[in-house]
């Protein structure tokens, strides 16, 4: 069963979801969903291209 979680935003924010939606249409839980999962899509790629660094790196992102 899948998870459900609350997003609070500020209204430029929440202004910008909604006018994503509206120009896909689509939900703004559609576009919360695929914002999302390119995110963590994209943070998995810094993991595995962090995966070659050495140790002492000072690159400090999570």
């Amino acid at each position: 069963m899948p998870t459900r979680f609350s997003v609070v935003l500020d209204d430029d924010r929440a202004r910008e979801i909604e006018t994503l939606a509206r120009q896909y249409d689509l939900t703004e839980e559609e576009v919360l969903g695929q914002l999302l999962s390119l995110g963590l899509d994209a943070l998995e790629g810094e993991h595995r291209d962090d995966e070659g660094r050495s140790p002492r790196s000072d690159d400090t992102r999570i």
